[in-house]
This record gives C-alpha cells, sequence and structure tokens, in this order.
C-alpha cells in the first residue's frame, strides 16, 4: 500500500510540474467549452439540450492529452525496468498510476465542469447530473487511457496513437454518461439503468485495464 500511495503522489505532483499536462488538459477543456457556444449561435435552447454532451466530449478529450506522459518518463530513464524486476506487481504499478492521472487531470476538470456548464444555459438538475455522471464514469477514461499510454509507451509521438487507441474504446463510456444525464432530464427516460452501466464500466476497467496495461508494458519491455 506504501508503494501504491507513492506511486500515486508522484503521478499527481508530476503532472503539475512545468509540462506536466495537467493544465494544459484543464485549460483545453475551458477552451472547447467556452469557444463552443460561439459555433452554435445564440440558441439557449439548443446549447441547453446538447451542453451535457458537449461537457463529456470536453472531458474525454481533455483525457486524452498526456497519455504519453504517463508511463514514457519511466521508460525513457530506466524506472520501468526497475519496478519490473523489484517483485511489486505491474497491475498495481498501472492501477497507481491510472489513479494519479485522473486525480491529476480528471478529476479538476470534473469540478470545472458544473461552472462552465452555466456557460451552456443547463438547468441546476442538469448540473448536478453532469457532474454526478462524470465523477461515476470519467475513472473509466483514466483506467482506458492508461492501456493505451502502456501499448504505446517509449514510441515517438506516442500519444497521438494513444489518443487513436482509446477513442474507440471510450466511446461506450460516453454514450451511457450522456444518456444518464438525458433521463435525470427526461421523466419518460431512465437515468439509474444508465448510470448503473456506467458505474460498472468503471469498476471493470479498474479490474481488467491495469492487467491490461501490465501486459503491454511487459510486451514492450521484451
Amino acid at each position: 500500500m506504501s508503494a501504491f500511495s507513492a506511486i500515486v503522489g508522484q503521478t499527481v505532483s508530476a503532472s503539475f510540474r512545468a509540462g506536466g499536462g495537467a493544465l494544459t488538459g484543464l485549460l483545453f477543456f475551458l477552451t472547447v467549452v467556452s469557444v463552443f457556444p460561439f459555433g452554435v449561435g445564440p440558441d439557449l435552447n439548443l446549447l441547453s439540450r446538447i451542453g451535457p454532451a458537449v461537457l463529456w466530449i470536453g472531458v474525454l478529450l481533455s483525457l486524452l492529452l498526456g497519455l504519453d506522459r504517463l508511463f514514457g518518463q519511466d521508460r525513457e530513464d530506466g524506472a520501468l525496468e526497475l519496478i519490473m524486476v523489484s517483485g511489486e506487481p505491474m497491475a498495481v504499478y498501472v492501477f497507481a498510476r491510472a489513479c494519479g492521472y485522473w486525480l491529476a487531470h480528471g478529476l479538476p476538470i470534473v469540478l470545472a465542469a458544473p461552472v462552465l456548464g452555466l456557460i451552456l444555459n443547463l438547468t441546476p438538475l442538469a448540473l448536478g447530473a453532469v457532474t454526478l455522471t462524470l465523477l461515476a464514469g470519467s475513472p473509466a477514461l483514466a483506467m482506458i487511457g492508461a492501456v493505451g499510454g502502456a501499448l504505446t509507451a517509449g514510441l515517438a509521438r506516442g500519444g497521438m496513437l494513444a489518443a487513436i487507441l482509446v477513442l474507440p474504446l471510450s466511446v461506450p463510456v460516453l454514450i451511457f454518461g450522456v444518456a444518464a444525464v438525458n433521463g435525470a432530464l427526461a421523466d419518460p427516460d431512465p437515468f439509474l439503468a444508465p448510470f448503473l452501466i456506467l458505474t460498472a464500466f468503471t469498476l471493470f476497467s479498474s479490474v481488467l485495464a491495469p492487467i491490461a496495461g501490465a501486459a503491454a508494458l511487459r510486451l514492450g519491455l521484451d
């Protein structure tokens, strides 16, 4: 547990250093959501209808930006080989990296989402639903992203390749996240069913993604 906490803390601190990418992801999210109303126009009803999807897409794209830094530095300085021969389970290392990545990159974006939702003319109920679904679903995006980061660790321009690999796998999370928000806003539509599926995505990805990421890192070092 001490090793797990140390890796999480190191990931968070490294993300906020110069060039760490956490602030870049947050600024990217702010830019996407702020510029979107200018493209749609002054139709407030339209903005309120598509606002939850805009926030979810912004979070998804923002979390893709720092994947190349997740394992790349450890591979370059040899720390990854030391971790592998230390006897510590690689799956725990990948899980700790993914948790730290979400705390540094995902959580600030989720906390900023309700504020930016006001720009999209979202109601208080919609803001609450978006925040709840992002808290439940964004960790799944970080876990899936960790697999992409592990597959492309050490590759030149691996961040772009990781984004291409991760984006299709993240679409189901996006679909059920937006569906849950729409269910909370429209009485005939269910909220609980898509929300539970969204939560299940996070739970399953928390188990499967570290195993897949560890296998990808071992394959890359062989």
